[in-house]
């Protein structure tokens, strides 16, 4: 029986390395979902943040130092987005396989065409990213070289899986590209309306949509409105009205209702990111919902 128990030991020690899963950490819950339907169930994937945080301004808890500490890959958004926060969690955990150079580090920005590139940087410009705007994720589209990209690193920390990855990723892509067919033409009442937002965080949106945003309730990003800017707006209004004003899930509705109840103009809070309101539960219905919201508040 000894014998047994000792030859047996080594196999399951061996047959448990074989499943275990890759250990992904994603700083948003966007890219925790691309990672589950790119890996399927040879991944664990774990968001940092929900759609209800301002992804700009995360403490480095140590439950998260210990999360990096253990993960194979950090999937993030990157572009500065998390600046503030993911270097000082990367330094902290001491995790080698998750350096810069490596398959283990993976910034979805890395892939896309980013926006709103600034000309000059000045920090009395506010909360200004040199890279481009890192809202990505607002667009649909940004979504399609993000997985294909996941599939190609995952395929290199897992080389005996990478035909599995191959495999969802191309599930995924046919699925996908149905749904944005639908979703553009559902959203054709849409195409060049005029919007005011609360932060530039829909650039990529409204790139894809075709919206034309003539207003931001913030002066500077990332400061929050004041009075006076408001009130220019609201002069704004009276001249050019807005269809809609948009703000994030996770941020303070104050200002648009302030400005809505001056204007009559509608307000509509979009999910911005899985988890921001309770119908966008995936990739996909992020979408549905946040184009439904708009379409809704656009007829109103």
């Amino acid at each position: 029986m000894k014998v047994f128990k000792y030859l047996a030991l080594p196999l399951l020690m061996a047959a448990a390395g074989a499943q275990a899963k890759v250990q992904i950490f994603a700083c948003e819950p966007e890219w925790a979902a691309v990672a589950v339907e790119v890996g399927g169930d040879k991944v664990e994937a774990f968001a940092a943040t929900t759609g209800l945080q301002d992804p700009h301004h995360i403490q480095a808890r140590p439950s998260l130092i210990a999360k990096v500490r253990d993960a194979d890959m950090v999937a993030c958004t990157g572009a500065d987005l998390e600046v503030g926060w993911l270097p000082l969690l990367l330094q902290r955990a001491s995790n080698p396989d998750l350096q810069k150079g490596k398959p283990g580090y993976f910034m979805a920005a890395n892939y896309v065409r980013l926006l709103g590139i600034p000309k000059q940087i000045d920090r009395s410009q506010g909360d200004v990213h040199a890279a481009g705007n890192p809202h990505i994720q607002t667009s649909p589209a940004n979504m399609l070289p993000v997985a294909r990209a996941m599939a190609e690193h995952l395929g290199q920390l897992d080389p005996a899986n990478t035909g599995y990855y191959q495999q969802r990723l191309g599930d995924f892509e046919g699925r996908w590209k149905e749904a944005m067919k639908k979703w553009k033409a559902e959203t054709r009442p849409l195409r060049h309306a005029m919007v005011v937002v609360h932060h530039e965080s829909w650039l990529y949106l409204e790139d894809w949509l075709k919206l034309n945003q003539v207003a931001t309730l913030e002066d500077k990003p990332g400061i929050p409105p004041t009075s006076g800017h408001l009130a220019q707006i609201l002069t704004q209004m009276k001249e050019q009205p807005a269809k809609v004003i948009i703000h994030a899930a996770y941020q303070s509705e104050k200002p648009a209702q302030w400005l809505a109840d001056k204007t009559g103009i509608p307000t509509v809070t979009l999910p911005f990111t899985i988890g921001g309101t309770p119908e966008a539960k995936d990739l996909f219905s992020l979408y549905d919902d946040t184009f439904k919201r708009l379409l809704a508040a656009v007829k109103s």
